[in-house]
């Protein structure tokens, strides 16, 4: 579960993104390739591995971030986009 932000319009969206398929928000394409959980009994951490990559109409795609991203420190390894932002929030199961 990812949430991105639209800073133009400052509407925020939840992405159920799941594994292999990529997701779309705005001219964003989001593939998740790994998503890990700690257990309960363990300090809360969800991490997810990210591919982004941007399309624009007529464009070829351009990747922008491939990495890590961590729910617990968003900042740590950010999209550096200026009209996006998106951070991970849990990992599911199913």
């Amino acid at each position: 579960m990812l949430q991105g932000l639209d800073k133009v319009t400052a509407r925020v969206s939840t992405i159920n993104a799941q594994i292999g398929r990529p997701a779309r928000f705005g001219t964003l394409e989001i593939t998740l390739r790994a998503c890990h959980k700690r257990p309960p009994e363990e300090p809360p951490e969800s991490a997810a591995f990210l591919e982004i990559r941007e399309l624009r109409l007529g464009e070829q795609p351009r990747s922008l971030f491939s990495g890590w991203m961590f729910a617990s420190s968003p900042a740590l390894n950010p999209l550096q986009h200026p009209v996006y932002d998106v951070w991970v929030l849990d990992c599911k199961a199913g």
